[in-house]
């Protein structure tokens, strides 16, 4: 088999190769360059991103700390202004009562001055005796010395003695006016202290067995559409337990069917009063008050 050598020369090849390499060594070092301003030109631009960003941001809230500081600003001040109406409206609201108040309590000043003296005479007419005794005759007794005032015994002896029989009888008839005054005292006070025992309740008396009368109020009424009619018994809520309230309501029941029954065209004066007041003391409107005081006039009811 033939063999064939050739030799090639490698030396322009290796010569391109190293303009190669130097022209790749200035790239390199171009590229680099490149980067390092690359760099820089973005670490430049961030920052100059970050601070228009940064102001940005803070002149937006400082624009929104404005806008809301100026309306509520605005808010403040015409709430300022709405409680100066409002407080010029109470003062002059005050001076308008403290007015009506003065001319009313004089009015009323005077209106019980007036009363007072008529029940101040009222009262010294009721127990006279007693008023004259301690308003005047107490006066005379404490002043005694200045109307018992003795003689200068300069005279002859009948006429000292005369001066003082009047002295002794002027004496007695003072004394005689302050026990008959006594004895009226007395006889009024025992007299109010006999009408006060019969009025009164004598605490000893509390275990004994007393009748007392209990007012009731029984009413028959509709509470559905059935005409099924019920019995209420009412029972006054003052000094009644509930034991007593439920053994009144039972021996009333049981009785109900043996108790006659009248019709009765007008009520009583009394229930009118009441009834009227109660009207007078109510909350609703006019309208609801004459109705029930129509339907009360048009009722009629029985009683036993």
């Amino acid at each position: 088999m033939a063999t064939f050598n050739y030799t090639v020369d490698t030396s322009p090849m290796a010569e391109e190769l190293s303009s190669v390499s130097r022209h790749v060594n200035a790239t390199t070092g171009a590229v680099v360059a490149m980067q390092s301003a690359v760099v820089i030109a973005e670490d430049k631009a961030a920052e100059h991103v970050c601070n228009n960003v940064n102001k940005g941001f803070y002149s937006l809230i400082r624009s929104q700390i404005s806008q809301k500081m100026a309306k509520l600003q605005s808010e403040v001040d015409s709430h300022l202004m709405e409680l100066v109406q409002q407080r010029n409206a109470l003062l002059s609201i005050k001076n308008r009562m403290q007015r009506d108040y003065n001319m009313i309590s004089s009015r009323y000043i005077k209106l019980f001055n007036g009363i007072n003296i008529n029940l101040k005479n009222r009262v010294y007419e009721l127990d006279k005796p007693t008023i004259d005794f301690a308003v005047k005759e107490v006066d005379k007794i404490s002043n005694r010395t200045k109307y018992l005032t003795a003689t200068i015994p300069i005279t002859q002896l009948e006429s000292l003695s005369a001066s003082q029989k009047i002295l002794v009888s002027n004496i007695k008839q003072r004394g005689s006016n302050v026990i008959n005054s006594m004895r009226n005292f007395l006889l009024e006070m025992y007299k109010q202290k006999q009408l006060t025992d019969k009025i009164l309740i004598n605490e000893s008396r509390s275990n004994e067995i007393t009748k007392s009368f209990i007012p009731i109020v029984i009413y028959e009424c509709n509470r559905d559409k059935s005409d099924n009619k019920s019995v209420e018994i009412i029972v006054s809520n003052l000094e009644l337990s509930n034991v007593s309230k439920s053994l009144i309501k039972n021996n009333v029941f049981e009785k109900l069917p043996q108790m006659k029954w009248s019709s009765t065209v007008t009520p009583d004066q009394e229930i009118r009063s009441e009834f009227s007041k109660l009207i007078s003391s109510s909350s609703k409107s006019q309208r609801v008050k004459d109705l029930a005081m129509k339907l009360f006039q048009s009722n009629n009811f029985q009683t036993i």
